[in-house]
């Protein structure tokens, strides 16, 4: 029996926000940036997730260290999540994520990988990467072992994007591929320097873009226009681990 682990921490999750008070301008496009705090998340950690004040909540195997979150150990069949309390009201957004996957796996197998959610439902854990099957709202996959075994034009870690109304499954026979939006590969298990992604939401415009190389460049990933997405959903992350036979 050979067991796949990914050990899975969230180190900065960080929203930006089309609106608000107090604006910076970048960029040539007249985009303007606003820090929305009660959706952030930065070091240091401690009180994260402990007490009614805490704007998020953890699950399952979810710990909070001092210096990242760790959603799941590195050990065969865990999951865990970090789930933000407060509804996103706003039009557009981008949401910058920084994180880190290691693990031990045996023979560069690792299984399964983790999410990133912008969702109707919240703290529901399931087998979509630790969330719930037929979700309402947004999934960013970080899919780390490839279940369809007769694939060979795609290579993992894979990072795919999927909107549900509710009424699809993840298909993780097939890696989630009747369902996706679009995708990219994303090297990124085990890595000495940091890992980054970028999720932004403007005018229903989908867009997916990623840091993975250490070298401070954006690469795009996923673009994807006529996207609809409610406001009043929340934000969220998942992991875990597989238990390979």
């Amino acid at each position: 029996r050979l067991s796949a682990r990914n050990w899975s921490r969230m180190l900065l999750l960080l929203l930006l926000m089309g609106s608000g008070q107090g604006p910076r301008q970048v960029g040539a496009g007249q985009t303007f940036e606003y820090l929305k705090r009660e959706h952030s998340l930065s070091k240091p950690y401690q009180g994260v997730g402990t007490g009614s004040s805490s704007l998020w909540n953890l699950m399952g195997n979810a710990m909070v260290m001092t210096q990242y979150i760790r959603l799941t150990p590195d050990m065969q069949s865990k999951q865990g999540a970090l789930w933000n309390r407060v509804p996103c009201f706003l039009r557009d957004w981008e949401l910058q994520v920084h994180f880190k996957i290691h693990g031990q796996g045996k023979k560069n197998l690792h299984g399964d990988g983790l999410a990133i959610w912008y969702t109707k439902d919240r703290m529901q854990p399931g087998p979509v990467f630790g969330n719930m099957d037929k979700f309402v709202g947004l999934g960013v996959f970080v899919d780390t072992y490839p279940n369809e075994e007769k694939q060979q034009e795609r290579v993992f870690p894979y990072i795919s994007a999927m909107v549900n109304n509710g009424s699809l499954s993840y298909d993780h026979e097939r890696d989630g591929r009747p369902t996706e939006l679009g995708g990219c590969t994303a090297i990124v298990r085990n890595l000495h320097y940091d890992t980054f992604l970028v999720i932004r939401y403007v005018k229903r415009h989908l867009t997916i873009m990623m840091d993975i190389d250490g070298k401070h460049e954006w690469r795009d990933c996923i673009e994807v226009p006529g996207v609809r997405l409610p406001r009043g959903y929340y934000f969220g992350t998942s992991s875990i681990t597989g238990d390979l036979s």
